[in-house]
């Protein structure tokens, strides 16, 4: 159990029955009245967010959650298989538990987060920003680098990203895994 007061961002608690983490929280000291914890929560099965309130000293269950590095090995199904890096065993994860995973490739390594007391699987995490080649998009122009305008491009996962003219195939870029977004061309 821990205290209202104690939360901080990343922090995983249980409510009723569900898991949630926290993703921002204010200290608040009114004028009058008590202290307390304005705090924003994250479901981890379904990804809503919900805004709660906690009084100063009120106690909360946490939960102990544990961040290991997994290699992926392949798609069986709706599941993806992946590895512990350091046991070399073997679980599957389920296709809606891994953020970015349109940008996954054969052998990445993820962060895959789990409860400690049940070592159930909460999630699995890609890297933020994550380097792929064009395999296809239409031929950009030369002098196409003016205007803001964007076009569509496969890349290696066979995701689809928005890209700038001048971006051809068989360059490398930089995708925004939360978003899929183009960050940038990789110079080589």
């Amino acid at each position: 159990m821990i205290n209202a007061q104690d939360i901080k961002i990343g922090t995983c608690i249980r409510m009723d029955g569900k898991l949630y983490f926290c993703i921002d929280f204010l200290h608040v000291k009114p004028g009058k009245g008590n202290t307390f914890m304005r705090t924003k929560l994250k479901d981890v099965v379904n990804g809503y967010v919900l805004e709660r309130r906690f009084n100063i000293g009120e106690k909360l269950e946490d939960v102990r959650v544990e961040r290991r590095p997994y290699q992926y090995l392949y798609q069986e199904g709706d599941d993806y298989i992946f590895m512990n890096q350091e046991t070399f065993e073997q679980i599957p994860i389920a296709h809606d538990l891994i953020n970015g995973v349109d940008f996954l490739l054969e052998g990445q390594v993820v962060d895959v987060v789990s409860d400690a007391s049940t070592e159930t699987v909460l999630y699995a995490d890609m890297p933020i920003k994550v380097q792929q080649k064009v395999t296809y998009t239409e031929p950009g122009l030369k002098g196409d680098t003016a205007t803001n305008t964007l076009k569509p491009a496969t890349v290696e996962s066979g995701a689809t990203v928005r890209v700038p003219l001048f971006i051809n195939e068989g360059e490398t870029i930089e995708i925004d895994t939360r978003d899929g977004s183009y960050v940038g061309r990789v110079k080589a």
